[in-house]
């Protein structure tokens, strides 16, 4: 019966939304980081990403797991509208970093058209309160909008990741209207 019930909670935090730490308004952190773009080596700063625009910083557990490459090979479909609102996708993970090479160039998942960063021991996602709940090592699916002046614009952390390239995009392509 106790395992009954301890399946049950740990089903119902995983099901469960997950508030993200980092509210619009607040600051980003700061951060560099090794990474991966169509499978090369490429080392990763966010202060340099905004330099070109918004960034879209989404946090997901790990490479070749299910709702991670469905996100993936989502945002890689909407690589090009990102582009178009000159926005810069970044997907930063803690788990599998040992493949990211690969989940970075295989056309199924990212398709080389957005770069992934390896955060062993979840670094960066601490620092955005992303991480797991119940594999703190890893990083929780949140996905982040970063205006070119380091201020969160958009929050969003669910599990499922259907949601997650419709709410950052939407809120890009709001931030462009503003600044017009």
């Amino acid at each position: 019966m106790k395992r009954i019930v301890l399946a049950a909670a740990v089903a119902a935090v995983l099901a469960s939304p997950a508030a993200a730490a980092l509210k619009p308004g607040d600051k980003a952190p700061n951060f560099t980081a090794p990474g991966y773009l169509a499978g090369d080596p490429v080392q990763l700063s966010l202060a340099e990403a905004l330099k070109k625009g918004p960034v879209v910083l989404y946090f997901f557990p790990s490479a070749y797991t299910k709702g991670c490459n469905l996100e993936a090979h989502l945002f890689s479909e909407a690589a090009d509208q990102f582009k178009a609102q000159k926005a810069t996708v970044i997907g930063v993970t803690a788990g599998a970093v040992d493949r990211l090479a690969q989940f970075s160039k295989d056309t199924e998942h990212c398709g080389g058209k957005f770069a992934v960063a390896a955060d062993p021991g979840a670094r960066i996602a601490k620092s955005y309160d992303s991480v797991l709940t119940v594999k703190p090592d890893w990083s929780d699916r949140t996905s982040y909008v970063i205006a070119p002046n380091g201020t969160i614009l958009h929050a969003y952390s669910k599990l499922d990741p259907s949601e997650h390239v419709t709410e950052t995009l939407g809120a890009v392509k709001a931030y462009n209207v503003r600044k017009k």
